[in-house]
């Protein structure tokens, strides 16, 4: 037998703009967002943690538009219009690692940055800050994400003092405001 129901239209993959206020502006597709005048638009950074409390890095796939081959958070994303955090969060978790994560909990509610790669490509983002556990383990999507590691809060913390050259700027810039949050994580799970 025959379907016969019409075909659902694909989602647009697009970011919500935002005014310096962080109110919404409208929408803009994605691919066409991300270049020397990006506008202020909306994300997330995710960072998941195992049960045993290690943390996990991501190394961005050399084929990312910004900040290719770059260690940073676990995932990070741009929620879509209509979508709460939580199926965003969800949805990257999926896309870029194969993974299955907790309920996430707000950590930095108010982080925002602008910055700008090697290439001249400008990341200007409101950007919340979560943390999630792991339900899964991760089996990475090679155009996302080239290798991982699970590290202790105590040695991320070290490498953003240390090193804060390898790893993307927001999780330079994010990873001392979660001193006590990522060791808690584990805790938080039923």
């Amino acid at each position: 037998m025959t379907d016969t129901r019409p075909s659902q239209p694909a989602v647009e993959d697009h970011v919500i703009l935002m005014d310096a206020d962080g109110s919404p502006l409208g929408l803009a597709p994605r691919a066409t967002v991300h270049s020397p005048h990006t506008p202020l638009h909306l994300a997330f950074s995710c960072y998941a943690v195992r049960e045993d409390g290690r943390v996990l890095l991501t190394r961005r796939a050399l084929s990312k538009r910004t900040w290719p081959g770059v260690w940073t958070n676990s995932f990070c994303g741009h929620p879509r219009q209509g979508e709460t955090s939580a199926e965003a969060i969800a949805r990257h978790a999926r896309h870029e690692l194969g993974m299955a994560v907790g309920a996430p909990q707000e950590a930095i509610p108010d982080f925002r940055y602008r910055a700008v790669d090697a290439s001249g490509i400008v990341e200007n983002e409101i950007c919340p800050v979560f943390v999630t556990t792991a339900e899964s383990d991760p089996e990475p999507n090679p155009d996302e994400v080239m290798d991982l590691r699970w590290v202790s809060p105590t040695e991320l913390a070290s490498l953003v003092q240390l090193s804060p050259w390898i790893l993307s700027p927001w999780t330079a810039s994010q990873v001392p405001q979660l001193t006590g949050v990522l060791e808690q994580v584990p805790a938080r799970t039923p």
